[in-house]
């Protein structure tokens, strides 16, 4: 929407510069995306009489103009426009003068005659040339008026003026009209508003003598009315009329045309003019279209409709698409005696839907849509029978034809001085709020502390308190909403949490082991909610899901981290490693609240190190992602447990248990080879572990170690053992008899196989030996040594 300073100034006060006024504007509410100044660049411009005129005699497209611009003698300047003639009233750029695009006027000799100055078209003042009027396109512009030589020609065209555009949100449609815009100005500065004339000296006659309306469906048309005037003389509209509808982008045509975009631009409200001569009949219908029924419309184009459409019709043929375009057979032309202005509201939706498909979006569609305000329907008709009485030398007839019911005016709502107040924290009065109120426009009355605000229709965005409670803090000025501090119940100083800080270890570990960090939907399919579940507790469906893919709420992050490894092997990126941490969810029983348990997951797959250079790779497997599980158990500074286990969807085989000081936290294993062929994977493996039991898990401080002065000892010791004993209780056994100087049990090999009994094993574990206060002795080591294989004789195991 282009908002006019000179055309606004009609309604309202405004002492301000413009770049004064579009900050105030944009700081409550309307955003003002720019600011087009007509006098920009331009320089002595004034307006001249052109009081003679002569061939030149060099050139046969050229005339040699004698024009007076106000000064004691007369200017000579050669013209080449094709409209140019003696008598006319023109625009003059004189000597020294300046035009937008850097044009300066000089004295100069056009074919041998001399010419001080240039006779301009509007379009050489910056103005559009499918604005200009179609008299002037191809030429100078002529004034219709008198107007004085000499006189600043920007101020007898309206153009000294700077036009602000709006960007306007949906909900801000009563700033679409110049009123309503007037309205806004008004209540930010406090001033009155005036409002244009619309009272006519109607004739006695009555338009329903000559004209009946019919409504089929008032769901679609709340109301319809219809006004006469008689004799209209069609004929160019005032200048002021016309340069304030090229400032808002629309082209001037004759004066009845003209009549009506302008009161669609001052209210708002779209108008439609028909010829009532053209019309075809006394009556005018108002109905939904017929299934394929065809028009012709103002742009000479066929249209094909549907019963989706309204159409206005003559009782049987459509004469325009309501709210779109009206139809080429009833438009006023050059003929046109006796006009019909229509005034109506429309469905907005139907609107919106007809000129979408029609693709005629224009500027009565575009308000349509957004929700006519009913408060001005009757009143821009009157206006618009006001400017034809004046400026068309029309007959208004008293009275309209309507039918339909307008509705209220204005929606009342209540509110109180302490919601205000409690909710954006001023300190106003009862007075100092109706104040407010009253400067928007809005009747309001006041009962102690409770005030009744009667919001009038043009402002469609208000509707509840809160709004209200905007209104005021927009007028009074967010600018004075106190500034308070916080009030925290606990102060900290600002640190990273333990959890935080653990978080991140946690992921500088696992990224710098090569994982990427995964991030996941927490909605999957209800088939996969509960695989790979720690726990068997019920699940969480949503009632209205966007899709059966994202139903129910996630139990394990492992089934989309196996979805995001298959789309990347899918698209031939083999070697993939990933982590996710996120919440999983499990229920408590219908009406109960789930429990929200944070999860540590990985995934890998492919290979995990490949040296080309050196013909060198290293695929991944069980004891690589265990070892990265292990890493995050080293770096938070605790121990975890495995234990052999069974998980479905995992390999029953190459599956452990992690366990956290005796309880079962997670798991790492490889997905089940039948989980592999289903996704069209390799080996893949993964972890995924209860991170909020993690991170409950106190570890105080690190005490750190000096290095030994005194060298260590190992041996190596080979087991044979039941297959079913786990290798951690061999190691825990050893660990509960090596005393102070056993410093590390490590298992490196297992061997099943020839020379081995079928339910047996043989396991290989070096031992590593160090005492940090003096030298080892054989004798300290032996004793030690001897107790650790008795030990582990007592389990069953046979030293080899």
């Amino acid at each position: 929407m282009f908002i006019s300073k000179e055309w606004l100034e009609t309604y309202v006060e405004i002492d301000q510069p413009i770049n004064e006024l579009a900050e105030k504007i944009t700081r409550t509410g309307i955003e003002v995306d720019d600011i087009i100044d007509y006098t920009k660049e331009i320089k002595k411009l004034v307006v001249g009489k052109i009081k003679e005129i002569a061939p030149h005699p060099d050139a046969d497209k050229l005339n040699i103009c004698q024009v007076d611009i106000g000064e004691s003698e007369l200017v000579q300047i050669v013209c080449g426009a094709p409209n140019v003639d003696a008598g006319q009233t023109v625009i003059v750029a004189t000597v020294g003068g300046r035009l937008p695009g850097g044009i300066k006027i000089k004295r100069a000799k056009l074919r041998g005659e001399r010419s001080e100055g240039m006779i301009c078209s509007l379009q050489e003042l910056g103005l559009s040339s499918n604005l200009v009027p179609k008299a002037f396109e191809d030429g100078i512009y002529v004034f219709s008026t008198e107007v004085e030589p000499g006189t600043d020609a920007l101020k007898a065209l309206y153009l000294d003026d700077q036009v602000m555009e709006f960007d306007l949100t949906p909900n801000r449609a009563d700033a679409l009209s110049m009123v309503g815009t007037a309205y806004e100005v008004a209540a930010l500065y406090n001033v009155a508003m005036n409002k244009p004339k619309t009272k006519t000296e109607a004739l006695s006659q009555q338009a329903a003598e000559e004209l009946s309306v019919t409504v089929q469906d008032s769901d679609k048309v709340p109301y319809y009315s219809a006004r006469i005037v008689k004799n209209v003389t069609i004929a160019p509209s005032p200048e002021w009329m016309q340069m304030r509808l090229i400032k808002a982008g629309i082209r001037p045509i004759n004066n009845v045309v003209d009549i009506s975009n302008y009161v669609l631009l001052e209210y708002g409200q779209p108008l439609h003019m028909f010829d009532q001569e053209q019309i075809g009949s006394n009556h005018i219908e108002v109905r939904q279209a017929h299934e394929n029924e065809t028009m012709t419309t103002l742009d000479n184009q066929e249209r094909s409709l549907l019963a989706s459409d309204i159409v206005i019709t003559n009782g049987e043929t459509p004469i325009a698409i309501a709210g779109v375009m009206g139809g080429d057979f009833s438009e006023v032309t050059e003929a046109t005696k006796h006009v019909v202005i229509e005034g109506a509201i429309f469905d907005p939706v139907s609107i919106r839907h007809t000129s979408r498909r029609l693709n005629l979006r224009s500027e009565a569609s575009s308000r349509f849509e957004k929700g006519i305000a009913t408060e001005f329907v009757n009143e821009a008709v009157d206006r618009a029978c006001y400017l034809l009485e004046t400026y068309a030398n029309g007959q208004v007839l008293s009275d309209n034809v309507a039918q339909g019911d307008l509705g209220s005016f204005v929606t009342p709502i209540n509110i109180s001085v302490d919601k205000v107040n409690n909710t954006i924290g001023f300190e106003l009065t009862a007075e100092e709020i109706e104040s407010i109120f009253v400067q928007l426009g809005f009747e309001t009355t006041k009962n102690n502390n409770e005030l009744t605000v009667k919001v009038p229709s043009r402002r469609k965005d208000i509707t509840i308190k809160e709004d209200l409670i905007e209104e005021i803090a927009r007028i009074y000025g967010y600018d004075e909403i106190p500034s308070t501090l916080p009030v925290f119940e606990h102060v900290t100083h600002g640190a990273l949490t333990d959890k935080q800080a653990k978080s991140r270890i946690v992921k500088e570990t696992l990224e710098g082991a090569g994982l990427s960090q995964a991030i996941n939907y927490s909605l999957v399919d209800k088939e996969r909610a509960q695989d790979f579940a720690l726990e068997t507790r019920d699940t969480i469906g949503l009632l209205m899901p966007m899709s059966e893919a994202h139903s129910t709420l996630r139990q394990s992050l492992i089934p989309h981290l196996i979805d995001a490894v298959a789309y990347n092997v899918a698209r031939k990126n083999a070697d993939v490693r990933l982590y996710e941490l996120g919440n999983v969810f499990f229920g408590n029983g219908e009406g109960e609240l789930p429990d929200e348990v944070e999860y540590l997951s990985g995934i890998l797959t492919g290979d995990y190190t490949v040296n080309t250079w050196q013909g060198k790779k290293e695929e991944i497997d069980f004891f690589i992602a265990k070892g990265i599980v292990d890493r995050i158990a080293e770096k938070l500074d605790i121990q975890f447990d495995y234990e052999a286990g069974e998980i479905a969807g995992l390999h029953p085989g190459r599956t452990a248990i992690v366990k956290l000081n005796g309880e079962t936290i997670g798991f790492v294993g490889e997905l089940h080879p039948k989980v592999e062929k289903e996704y069209d994977l390799k080996r893949t493996y993964v972890f995924e572990l209860n991170y909020d039991k993690l991170m409950s898990v106190s570890v105080g401080y690190i005490n750190y170690r000096p290095i030994p002065r005194f060298p260590g000892v190992s041996r190596d010791i080979a087991l044979v053992i039941n297959r079913d004993v786990p290798s951690a209780t061999l190691v825990k056994e050893i660990e509960a008899h090596g005393g102070d100087i056993l410093q590390n049990a490590q298992v490196f090999d297992v061997y099943e196989g020839e020379h081995v009994a079928e339910d047996e094993k043989s396991i290989a574990i070096r031992l590593s030996y160090l005492d940090v206060e003096q030298t080892l002795t054989d004798d300290k080591v032996n004793a030690v040594h001897e107790d650790i294989l008795t030990a582990l004789q007592q389990q069953g195991a046979t030293i080899r």
